[in-house]
């Protein structure tokens, strides 16, 4: 049951950035006929795909060589030393 838990709540903490960075909707009238389609402003601020990519790659990366490392601690067996 504690693994439910925690599968939970590490989607409900990576979800929640993938929901906020969600683009906002149009201002109101962008759709009507006779207003101009396509140019605009081009949107304000830094892209951010590339580098949380990146991040989210490498901490995937240790989080698994973390895991591994502690499964092969556990499992690993202490040999007799031979005379």
């Amino acid at each position: 049951m504690k693994k439910i838990k925690l599968v939970l709540i590490l989607l409900a903490i990576c979800a929640v950035p993938l929901i906020s960075l969600s683009d906002p909707p149009g201002p109101p009238g962008s759709g009507t006929a006779g207003s101009e389609q396509g140019g605009g402003q081009t949107p304000v601020g830094a892209p951010i795909d590339g580098g949380l990519g990146i991040l989210l790659a490498l901490g995937l990366g240790y989080g698994g060589k973390k895991l591994y490392n502690a499964h092969k601690a556990k499992h690993v067996s202490i040999a007799e030393p031979e005379n």
